[in-house]
């Protein structure tokens, strides 16, 4: 299952819930009880290879050439 990340608008406080992604949407009630949160949005940084993993690594970004990043603006 996966897990979502939530923040009180009363507390402050983050927390994770771990639900099934059909109650993604639900609301979701922090540790303190309150009910005003928000899901906030995360994400999942993929870079390297992992040990022994055989996996190749996500290529660079091109570096240089300003706003094309090649050299072919003239």
């Amino acid at each position: 299952m996966p897990t979502y990340a939530y923040r009180c608008r009363e507390c402050t406080e983050s927390f994770e819930l771990t639900r099934p992604m059909s109650e993604s949407g639900d609301p979701a009630v922090c540790p303190g009880g309150h009910r005003d949160t928000v899901k906030l949005l995360t994400t999942v940084a993929l870079t390297g290879k992992a040990a022994g993993s055989g996996a190749p690594s996500a290529p660079s970004a091109p570096s240089g050439g300003g706003c094309c990043g090649g050299g072919c603006c003239a």
